[in-house]
């Protein structure tokens, strides 16, 4: 086997685990708290619930949530310009993937200055960032531990990945009580975000026997607790979902994704779209088309999404991606590419600018945006 590394943060599991966030942030040294969430959280009454539990540890706190779905550039710039002024020593994330790679971002352009677009691409940060503790609200981003950032660059309406080991957080404090204030919508989104990464990381160039394990994990989760977790929310099942995008975000983290993440990128900095409705849409249509270089994998994907089998090879693999679409339509989520796009006039320039994504690199099958016009064809 080549060489191969594996970096995760400190990881803090489990039901109530919320309550030490401030033992966390006083380890790491912090007095002044740069805690970045958005409105949403606000609603929910987490924001408050972290500031009350800052405040318990004498912590004072600088909020930020200037953050969109898709964060922009000029809000991570803004913020950044907000930390620096505040004399903050720690950034908090509280939230789904937008506010956290928010808070990457932030983290950033606090210590190595510039705008973000310098950093767009793998391994371009070269100062260390301020320490970093994340707080998942949702189970499927990753974010929270993990080597990337999105971000949208506005001018050239394009999803940036920034991906370095240095916006891997000291700790990420992951609390499966968060989820119960989810939306059943969103619960799906998140956990169909997660299995794309599982599957895609699982079959991706830079895959090692630490990733794939993972990946095999965290689809196995997903498939015995989504339906339960977003039809009743029970307890369990949503714990479980957070297991499983933990174990999606260490395999994803540290193999890299592919061409379904790549076209989900321009997508969402073309047409603002929700980065979690896009997978069910794409998915399916993506392992069809790795298929041909890595049918093992498929077939063992395969194997994992319908628990038993009773066909082998290629028949195996098929039924496996066609059990995901019948779950997918069963959940009433978004299954066809014309539903979330106004119409195809743009999916030429979207496939040109998806094929120098970062994901792209690590897919199994070199892919063309002339491949990738075929697959957005396949899903219209």
């Amino acid at each position: 086997m080549s060489v191969t590394k594996f970096a995760i943060p400190e990881v803090i599991f489990g039901n109530s685990s919320l309550r030490y966030l401030g033992q966390c942030a006083l380890r790491l040294g912090a007095r002044r708290i740069f805690l970045v969430s958005d409105p949403g959280l606000e609603d929910a009454g987490w924001v408050q619930r972290v500031i009350n539990i800052l405040s318990e540890d004498k912590l004072e706190c600088i909020y930020f949530n200037e953050v969109d779905s898709n964060p922009r550039d000029w809000q991570v710039h803004k913020g950044a310009q907000l930390y620096n002024e505040e004399h903050a020593d720690l950034i908090i994330g509280l939230g789904g993937g937008s506010p956290i790679d928010a808070a990457k971002g932030i983290a950033t352009i606090a210590s190595n200055g510039g705008r973000i677009r310098d950093y767009e691409g793998a391994n371009r940060i070269m100062r260390p960032l301020p320490p970093m503790i994340f707080i998942p609200t949702t189970a499927g981003s990753g974010s929270d531990i993990s080597q990337f950032c999105i971000i949208t660059d506005v001018e050239r309406q394009l999803k940036m990945s920034i991906i370095s080991r240095s916006l891997v957080p000291n700790v990420s404090i992951i609390d499966p009580s968060l989820l119960l204030t989810k939306t059943s919508e969103l619960i799906i989104a998140s956990a169909v975000d997660a299995l794309a990464h599982a599957v895609e990381s699982y079959v991706s160039k830079l895959a090692s026997p630490f990733t794939e394990t993972q990946a095999l994990f965290a689809t196995s989760l997903i498939m015995e607790n989504l339906e339960p977790a977003a039809r009743t929310r029970d307890p369990m099942a949503l714990e479980k979902l957070s297991i499983a995008s933990t174990a999606a975000g260490m395999s994803f983290s540290n193999a890299g994704l592919g061409i379904g993440h790549a076209l989900a990128h321009s997508l969402g900095g073309r047409f603002d779209v929700l980065h979690g409705l896009v997978h069910p849409v794409l998915l399916p249509h993506v392992m069809r088309y790795n298929m041909k270089v890595c049918p093992a994998k498929m077939e063992r994907i395969a194997s994992t999404v319908l628990g038993s089998c009773t066909t082998s090879g290629a028949s195996q693999a098929l039924a496996g991606i066609e059990r995901l679409e019948s779950l997918f339509e069963s959940l009433g989520v978004t299954t066809k590419l014309r539903e979330i796009l106004p119409d195809d006039s743009q999916l030429e320039e979207i496939c040109k600018m998806a094929v120098p994504d970062e994901c792209a690199l690590t897919n199994p099958r070199e892919a063309t945006w002339v491949d990738l016009m075929g697959i957005c064809k396949e899903a219209w």
